[in-house]
């Protein structure tokens, strides 16, 4: 059971209280995140975006896909957002070995610092599952784990700007941590096309709360 208990914490508020996992944050603003990038495409769609409304955000980069676009994983740092580790495979990480799971942090941390010059301190599981052995890992180099309060599910292929829209912002609070995808790389082709016609929509909702879209932990 410990094995398989973290897998829950994106659903389970108060387990993931219990394990430390954060769904979302104490500061007086709504934290945009994006998983699944860089994307040739979406991460600058969202980009351009994000700058249009002053907004920032933290994305949660997968290491496989910096390492092909190092210079858009740069970019992003270079327009004041925040990046995280979202693991370099972006695969399941329930009973993975603890030998696996290191050898993917530690190159993930190697591409994404290798590119921006960061070194993350913000972790994301693929699916937002976690494994007890990977939140030990994390937990070792002390990164802070973070899932989500909202999400847009803009990964499905039924998926619509509108729907998107409708579900990240939702019963939106001071706090709440939105999940999004700039990348469809592991998701409905051309997702990031219907995200980024829904944020102007996610953006607008965060403004009508009379708080900042920002990044987990940067000041706005």
């Amino acid at each position: 059971m410990n094995w398989f208990t973290p897998a829950l914490a994106a659903h389970v508020p108060a387990l993931a209280d219990r394990l430390g996992i954060e769904l979302r944050i104490d500061r007086a603003v709504v934290a945009l995140t994006f998983d699944d990038g860089p994307h040739p495409e979406g991460t600058p769609a969202v980009l351009e975006e994000l700058a249009r409304q002053g907004a920032t955000a933290t994305f949660f980069l997968v290491g496989e896909q910096v390492a092909q676009r190092p210079a858009l994983a740069r970019e992003i740092v270079a327009a004041g957002h925040e990046v995280g580790v979202h693991g370099f495979r972006h695969t399941l990480l329930l009973r993975r070995r603890v030998a696996a799971v290191t050898d993917d942090f530690d190159r993930a941390v190697d591409a994404i610092g290798e590119a921006t010059g960061m070194r993350p301190q913000l972790y994301r599981p693929p699916y937002g599952i976690l494994s007890s052995g990977a939140l030990r890992q994390v937990r070792v180099r002390g990164w802070r784990p973070l899932l989500w309060s909202t999400w847009g599910r803009d990964w499905e292929r039924r998926a619509t700007p509108q729907s998107i829209a409708r579900r990240a912002t939702r019963g939106l609070r001071p706090g709440d941590v939105v999940l999004l995808h700039d990348s469809d790389a592991y998701s409905s082709a051309d997702s990031w096309r219907r995200t980024a016609a829904a944020l102007p929509s996610v953006l607008e909702a965060v403004a009508a709360l009379r708080v900042p879209a920002s990044s987990v932990t940067q000041s706005t």
